[in-house]
């Protein structure tokens, strides 16, 4: 844990300001979900919530099986962050935050099939040759996506894969 030499107060209501450097260094907007946790030396620690990281033993699974199947590299990201991901640049996804135009996709529920050289992660060369959003009880939580060094776009078959996976997550994360 590292300290910021900030402090706050709460106020009477229980509420206290998370200031705007960490707000925007963290990518924490008005509207983010955060999972509290304590800690054994009286720490209360806030972590952003992210409902497809819940399922994150499985999507590792699930990504396996869609990179064997396409012999390209899948991914399954939530807002911010690549929480699993298989196939020959897994090393440059796993765990990185995805690009802005990545997440812009994600919020604006973008149903995207490559070609406009959109990037999965920045610094990695790696741009997305399909992704659609993961819909869960009418919230977007994330994103399954191929990416490729090539630039080239999805097939249709890649397509209806990424389609049935986003469908079954969302579904998964309605359980």
């Amino acid at each position: 844990m590292k300290a910021t030499g900030i402090v706050r107060r709460i106020d009477d209501l229980g509420r206290v300001v998370i200031p705007k450097e960490i707000r925007r260094t963290m990518k924490i907007r008005e509207g983010t979900p955060l999972e509290i946790y304590t800690g054994v030396g009286g720490e209360v620690i806030f972590k952003k919530y992210s409902p497809v990281g819940e399922l994150a033993n499985f999507a590792e699974d699930y990504v396996e099986a869609l990179s064997k199947s396409t012999e390209q590299t899948a991914a399954i990201c939530d807002e911010d962050t690549v929480i699993a991901a298989a196939g020959p640049n897994k090393k440059e996804l796993l765990h990185k935050n995805i690009s802005e135009a990545m997440q812009g996709l994600i919020k604006d529920r973008v149903k995207y099939t490559g070609g406009e050289g959109v990037v999965a992660v920045d610094g990695s060369g790696l741009t997305v040759s399909a992704a659609y959003p993961i819909i869960s009880n009418g919230d977007v939580g994330g994103a399954v996506l191929f990416v490729n060094t090539t630039g080239k776009a999805a097939n249709e078959a890649e397509v209806k894969l990424i389609l049935s996976a986003t469908e079954f997550l969302g579904r998964q994360m309605e359980d």
